[in-house]
């Protein structure tokens, strides 16, 4: 009985939207799903996502990793992080400790704009706060600091707040709203792939659960050819399912990072990572 009312309370998330927000049960839930469907698994294997449901692939993404394809971008990145700025401040100044082991407080809600932060999206305001251009928000230089940033905090525990604010939690709510909803010409949901049939394969490519989903962006794919942040990923999924994406900087996809990286606190960074 107790299974059946998790997976209940994570499906029908939609229906209990009415309810007073409550991100606490929300994550008891969702975790309590993932328990319920592989118990097998720990918590903190999540974030190794697609490659914990298929030995094969496991040992090739293992043996990949001895010499990861995403480190030119984090060397990349660090020379971009640590190069001057034309006023000759740097990245350093924008962020607590100098921007070092801080990716686990991101996505934050900032309560001056009412609006949800990435931590792509505070490497771009720290560019325009210095006279600075934004960078694209998909890839290039942007996720190659990304990447660096992300890795000088690989194995921190996720620590995403959710403050009981009315502004922050309706952001929350609609991140949590995006991921049940269907949408596209194939009425898929982020849920639909990613909730219900974790470790299912499609065209060829194992279905990454939701839970740590988050944990190893960015990623170095093989078919791109060099490092993406997690809303192109994003951007990618809604094309698959023959949606038109939104903007890379839209408050959907905010929104959206900010559920889904909530959900998966307490399990460690794991980025940056590599797929197929």
């Amino acid at each position: 009985m107790r299974r059946w009312l998790l997976l209940l309370l994570a499906l029908a998330a939609p229906v209990a939207a009415a309810a007073a927000p409550n991100p606490a049960a929300d994550r008891a839930a969702f975790q309590g799903w993932f328990r319920h469907l592989f118990p097998q698994l720990p918590l903190a294997k999540y974030v190794d996502g697609p490659y914990n449901f298929s030995a094969s692939e496991r040992a090739q993404w293992q043996q990949i990793m001895e010499l990861p394809p995403y480190g030119f971008a984090v060397d990349h990145g660090k020379a971009l992080f640590d190069a001057r700025f034309p006023d000759g401040a740097g990245y350093a100044s924008c962020f607590p400790h100098g921007g070092i082991g801080i990716a686990q407080d991101y996505p934050q809600f900032d309560p001056k704009t009412g609006r949800v932060v990435t931590l792509p999206i505070a490497i771009n305001r720290c560019r325009v706060a210095h006279g600075l251009p934004k960078l694209k928000l998909t890839t290039g230089d942007l996720a190659d600091i990304d990447a660096y940033m992300v890795r000088t905090s690989r194995g921190h525990k996720i620590d995403v707040v959710v403050p009981d604010t009315k502004p922050a939690l309706a952001a929350y709510e609609a991140g949590k709203e995006y991921f049940y909803s269907r949408r596209g010409q194939l009425n898929f949901s982020c849920a639909s792939c990613h909730l219900q049939y974790p470790g299912h394969r499609v065209r060829g490519d194992t279905l990454a659960p939701a839970l740590g989903i988050t944990a190893s962006f960015p990623i170095y794919r093989s078919k791109w050819g060099n490092m993406g942040t997690l809303v192109r990923r994003f951007i990618g999924c809604n094309k698959n399912i023959r949606s038109a994406p939104d903007k890379p900087d839209s408050l959907a996809y905010r929104d959206l990072e900010y559920f889904l990286t909530a959900m998966s606190n307490g399990l460690p960074i794991a980025g940056p990572g590599a797929r197929p």
